[in-house]
């Protein structure tokens, strides 16, 4: 049979008709991928040209090896089984397109074999997966895409399935081999006639056209944009915010230095191009959406939403953009307010991301534009905002209270030790968390460190004002602990509330703090135990649960310590570890309001309350009053302790044991 590219058909030769459709296709898919990356480049400038090692293992890994998308059992091998299938049949365009002159002539003979195995492989996965996932759309409609259009989604999947079930027809004439191409092989036992081939032949190829014309129209640009973002990832720490400004020393520019013009982000070019490639790099599978607390609660954010918000409002001010001017329309207004001020900062669906998104810091930008710049942010935010500026701590307690709480307990105030136990706002001044604080520094001494804590000279580590955008207050409480820390010499520190473990320890080495070692209580306390300094708790019949706290888990990498601190969890709640919900306080959201009928925090108390057991044990301040208020409201009678308290709880238990049977033995 002769190539239907080689054929004629009335007036036309094949390749005429092919070059025809190829450039219409083709010529369309490059100017709307060369406009998208017109509208990427107008960005600020981001340096994400550092850690190649790092970047192309996260790459091999994350993008090749779909790390991410596999975290979703079944929609993820859907999508892999598609994904490595492309990639494997890829080639055999060139061979379709140029009359297999690219089997016959370029490659090598002893290759043809195997390479066509591995074509026909990747058909038969790309086919697998397109037939799945059509299935499980059609039949098994997950919830999230229920009363939602199916089109766009269902249209390529038909495209890929055209593209897959032709190749075998086209193959079976072409001599398969019955080792390397069982499935053409078997196409060719059929005897399909050569207009059925040829037919399959320009359906294969006009399906491809099409499939390219649709791609940049469509949220699968991503198979164009996901390389560049998934390499140009942030390799930094999770969670972790920059500096307003930063000097060539790679360091934040002093407070005494600052000179910029403005603050955050108003307009689309003041996000940096990293952060507008995100836009064309969605696939929107709303894996961020379902993990979301404040969707989840019913507030208008939705983090995809937001993603798709920045590539729509790219399309549609376009013409305005590229010109250099700026529209009237500001992304605030574009994401809104009430989205913006509903994060809570729990990093979860960056987490999730299989193309690694960030969706927190295009919230956290535009909050810092209206805290610092327009200065239209919720009116809740000001009793916290003015108590941390005047008294260093957002309940507006004086500093001379900060040390109360350990009046009895002998311990180092204000000077230098191994060891400084930043207490934090919530232990030092709310009555419940300073039982906390008690217990840390109980169970510390009992073990012998050299521990000290600051006392009044101890401020707030800036993370409320930090999340809720306020950055210059957080430069201003940042720089004031640092001149702190390096007049006492402090090098290690164990803090008890997540949010100060990740800033002090993240963060604070863009202001001088390189050389900080911050641990997280539950960390020492673990060791401690491991040594043998500290006795191992035991249940004594009381079944345990934990509760994850997003900045200890999630975003700072400690899971497996607070539970060995409580000797082990009797009851993992449903989302637990890094796949953790939030209590609901993150974000600054500690210090607003929230309707009664959208609350977080009882979201993830029923969740905790179906494990059924006695006590729910924390490792974060914010998470012990939210999950408690939580529980009371959802009516379940659960116990709510630190890690620290249950062990402490346990040696006063024993040593008032002994004392019980020294008193009755005299």
């Amino acid at each position: 049979m002769i190539h239907p590219l080689l054929q004629t058909y009335g007036p036309f030769d094949g390749w005429m008709i092919l070059l025809l459709i190829a450039s219409v296709s083709i010529g369309f898919f490059t100017y709307q991928v060369q406009k998208a990356t017109r509208l990427v480049l107008i960005g600020t400038p981001d340096s994400r040209f550092d850690s190649w090692g790092p970047r192309i293992k996260e790459f091999i890994v994350g993008w090749l090896g779909q790390k991410k998308v596999l975290r979703d059992r079944v929609a993820g091998t859907m999508h892999v089984l598609m994904f490595w299938g492309f990639l494997m049949l890829a080639s055999d365009m060139f061979d379709l397109a140029t009359a297999n002159y690219f089997s016959g002539e370029l490659l090598p003979e002893l290759v043809v074999g195997p390479w066509n195995g591995m074509v026909e492989l990747g058909y038969t996965m790309a086919l697998i997966g397109c037939v799945s996932a059509l299935v499980r759309r059609v039949a098994f409609t997950p919830e999230k895409l229920k009363g939602k259009s199916q089109l766009e989604g269902n249209a390529i999947l038909l495209l890929i399935f055209t593209i897959t079930t032709t190749s075998f027809m086209i193959e079976s004439k072409e001599d398969p081999s019955p080792f390397w191409e069982p499935i053409g092989y078997q196409f060719s036992e059929y005897g399909l006639s050569d207009r059925a081939v040829v037919v399959s032949y320009w359906l294969h190829m006009l399906a491809i056209s099409v499939f390219l014309f649709l791609i940049p129209l469509s949220k699968h640009m991503h198979l164009v944009m996901a390389v560049p973002n998934v390499f140009f990832h942030d390799t930094g720490p999770a969670g972790k915010m920059r500096p307003l400004a930063m000097g060539d020393d790679g360091k934040a520019v002093p407070l005494e230095d600052l000179d910029i013009d403005s603050f955050g982000v108003s307009s689309y070019t003041q996000y940096t191009w990293r952060q507008l490639i995100d836009g064309w790099s969605c696939t929107s599978c709303a894996r961020c959406q379902d993990v979301c607390p404040a969707y989840a609660s019913g507030k208008g954010l939705n983090p995809m939403q937001v993603i798709h918000d920045v590539r729509d409002y790219a399309n549609e001010h376009a013409p305005l953009l590229l010109s250099g001017e700026v529209p009237e329309e500001t992304m605030m207004q574009r994401i809104t307010e009430e989205a913006v001020w509903a994060c809570t900062t729990c990093n979860a669906c960056v987490d999730v991301c299989p193309l690694y998104i960030e969706h927190v810091p295009k919230l956290t930008d535009l909050r810092r534009n209206a805290m610092m710049e327009t200065m239209e942010y919720p009116d809740v935010l000001n009793t916290a905002m003015g108590n941390i500026e005047s008294a260093s701590n957002p309940y507006g307690y004086g500093d001379h209270e900060r040390a109360d709480w350990a009046s009895d307990l002998d311990v180092k105030i204000g000077e230098p030790a191994e060891y400084i136990y930043f207490v934090g706002c919530a232990a030092s001044f709310d009555e419940r968390n300073q039982k906390v604080a008690r217990s840390t520094i109980s169970l510390l001494k009992e073990a012998g460190l050299d521990v000290g804590i600051l006392g009044m000279q101890e401020g707030c580590s800036g993370d409320p004002a930090r999340r809720a955008g306020n950055e210059y207050l957080f430069q201003m409480l940042a720089e004031t602990n640092m001149m702190t820390f390096q007049e006492l010499g402090v090098k290690r520190i164990i803090a008890s509330c997540p949010h100060c473990f990740h800033t002090l320890g993240k963060e604070y080495g863009d202001y001088g703090g390189d050389e900080l070692e911050v641990f997280h209580h539950s960390e020492i306390l673990a060791k401690l135990q491991e040594e043998g300094r500290l006795p191992l708790v035991e249940k004594n019949g009381e079944s345990i649960t934990f509760h994850d706290p997003c900045y200890l888990g999630r975003i700072g990498g400690i899971i497996d310590e607070p539970r060995d601190v409580i000797g082990g969890v009797d009851v993992e709640a449903e989302r637990s570890g890094r796949d953790s919900f939030c209590c609901g306080a993150g974000g600054a959201q500690m210090w607003m309001e929230e309707e009664a009928d959208k609350r977080v925090n009882e979201i993830r108390a029923k969740e905790l309350s179906e494990t059924g057991c006695d006590t729910v044990a924390v490792g974060c301040p914010f998470c012990s009053i939210m999950v408690k208020d939580g529980l009371d409201a959802v009516g379940a009678e659960m116990d709510v302790k630190d890690v620290a308290e249950i062990l402490w709880e346990q040696i006063v238990a024993k040593d008032n044991e002994v004392q019980e049977k020294i008193a009755n033995t005299n």
